[in-house]
Order: C-alpha cells, then sequence, then structure tokens
C-alpha cells in the first residue's frame, strides 16, 4: 500500500476543505430569501461554534491565556468575520456562485496589497504587476457599468475587503494565540452579530426542505472548519496553498449542476487571471520566505 506523503495529504485536506465550503455555500443559496440571513447565521453558526468550542476544549485551546494585542487582533478579526459573512452570504443569495467564488479568489493579491499599505512591507515590481493584473481580471468579472453589475457586485467586493482585514489581523497574531480559540471568538461573533440582527426580522418556519438545506450548510461549514485545521498542520505551506483555488472548480460545477448557471466567457478569463495572479504571488511570497530563512541561516554560522 502506497502511502502519501505529507504535501499530498494537505493537498487533499485543503481540496475538501474547499469543496466542503463551496457546497455549504451552495446549501444557503438554495435556500434563498425562505429564510432570513440572520436566522441562517444563528443556526449554522450556534452549531459551527459548539462543535468548534468542543475541539478546542480537547486540545486544550480553551485553557491558554492570550496577550493583550493579540485580544485586540482576534477583536478586529471577528469584525472582518462578521462583515465578510454578511456581505458574501447576501450578494451569494443574488449572485452566481461562480462569480461570487471567483472574486473572493482575489485574497492573496489583496492581502499582499494590504501587507504593503499597511504595515508597509517590501512588495517588488512582479507582484506589483500581478496584482494589477488581478485587478483588470476582477474588473472583467463584475464588469462596472454594464447590466450585470448590481449593488450585489459591490457587495462581494465588500466581502473581500472583510476577508483581507480578518486575514492580516491573523497574520499579525503572535504563535501565543491558539488557532482553534482565533476560529471560535470570530465564529461566536458572527453568532452575536446574526442574533441582534434577528430581533428586526422575524424567523420562519422551518420546514423538512429547508432543514436539510440548513443542516448541510452547518455540516459543510464544521467540515471545512475541520479541514482547514488539519492542513495548517500538514506538509509545505507554498505546495499545498495554491490548491485553495480548486473551490472555484467545485463553484462552477455546483453552479451549472444545481442552479443552471455558467459565467460568461468574459467571467471566466477574469477568473482565470486572478487564478494565475494570485497563484504566482503564494509562489513568490513562499520564494521570499525561503531566502530570507536562509540568510538568516547564513547569518548566525
Amino acid at each position: 500500500m502506497t502511502t502519501l506523503s505529507p504535501n499530498t495529504r494537505g493537498a487533499l485536506l485543503m481540496m475538501g476543505s474547499m469543496a466542503a465550503f463551496t457546497m455549504g455555500d451552495a446549501c444557503v443559496k438554495a435556500i434563498g430569501e425562505a429564510l432570513p440571513l440572520s436566522q441562517i447565521l444563528v443556526i449554522r453558526g450556534s452549531f459551527a461554534s459548539l462543535f468548534i468550542a468542543l475541539l478546542a476544549w480537547r486540545m486544550g485551546a480553551l485553557r491558554m491565556s492570550v496577550p493583550r494585542q493579540d485580544g485586540w487582533l482576534m477583536l478586529l478579526r471577528s469584525v472582518g468575520e462578521v462583515g465578510s459573512s454578511y456581505f458574501f452570504l447576501t450578494a451569494l443569495r443574488h449572485m452566481p456562485l461562480a462569480n461570487v467564488t471567483a472574486l473572493l479568489q482575489m485574497l492573496p493579491l489583496t492581502l499582499t496589497l494590504g501587507s504593503a499599505l499597511v504595515f508597509r512591507e517590501p512588495v517588488g515590481w512582479r507582484r506589483w504587476v500581478s496584482i494589477g493584473a488581478g485587478f483588470i481580471g476582477m474588473l472583467l468579472i463584475v464588469r462596472p457599468g454594464t447590466e450585470g453589475f448590481t449593488l450585489y457586485s459591490v457587495y462581494a467586493l465588500i466581502a473581500v475587503g472583510f476577508v483581507t482585514v480578518r486575514d492580516l489581523a491573523t497574520r499579525r497574531m503572535s504563535a501565543a494565540a491558539p488557532s482553534l480559540l482565533v476560529t471560535l471568538t470570530s465564529a461566536v461573533g458572527v453568532v452575536i452579530f446574526a442574533a441582534a440582527m434577528s430581533v428586526g426580522e422575524p424567523w420562519q418556519p422551518l420546514t423538512p426542505h429547508l432543514s436539510w438545506l440548513l443542516g448541510g450548510a452547518t455540516a459543510c461549514v464544521i467540515a471545512g472548519y475541520t479541514l482547514s485545521v488539519l492542513v495548517m498542520r500538514i506538509g509545505d505551506v507554498s505546495f499545498i496553498a495554491p490548491f485553495r483555488y480548486t473551490g472555484l472548480i467545485f463553484a462552477l460545477l455546483l453552479g451549472l449542476v444545481v442552479f443552471g448557471d455558467w459565467p460568461k466567457a468574459l467571467t471566466l478569463i477574469g477568473a482565470a487571471i486572478i487564478v494565475a495572479t494570485g497563484s504566482f504571488n503564494l509562489w513568490r511570497e513562499s520564494q521570499l520566505r525561503r531566502r530570507a530563512v536562509a540568510q538568516a541561516k547564513m547569518r548566525r554560522t
């Protein structure tokens, strides 16, 4: 029997995580306007938070103290998670699944841009060119000024901004902040926000069909969180990270099979540009990180 390498296992786990999150998004889209978004977020988030809390408790993450600076960053990360959940799922209910997912693939580019602007991290001309090309790909997807450009296109871009804030805050946290505890605080933050939002939105009764869809969305989110935690513990990040783009493939297939949607040619071209430039940024960052580690070792010797 052939034993899989850590990188292969990590890649498979990453693809599984992306498949789970995308299927969860498809379940939410299938629910549509039948349930208020706040009701979906409270129910889905409560079960997900309970699962993450149990996992964090089993792994001892709840007993660890967190430095004050990390505490503020965890709060900022929770704000990013809340904003991204609201704007992404609102856009998802009114836009094709593949279009929203493709825009979310801009994250490696916006993270590089945010790190340069906020943290003054050096960015070479190659990555600046790839960021510019990625934004051209984004424009091909949303096509401002055309009939297909709506308020929900803006919502999807705002979601990308909130996800960028979330991940930039995560990058600045120290190793003393347990990843499961960080994830738990963000999940609880979404539940609290959704519960407050639901005050003015009466909950709707759950039919068997809606219960299955909401249960599927919850199970997929839990599976996605679990697999993403396992990914962080296996293999080389620079090898595994590009497999996050398989989420776009799953979104294309689910959009076609479940909703009968297939993106226009310009959307596919834009998505391809985003994937290519994002993959280059991930590869370039890993090269620079390895070079920095090698130089640090040379100085010590």
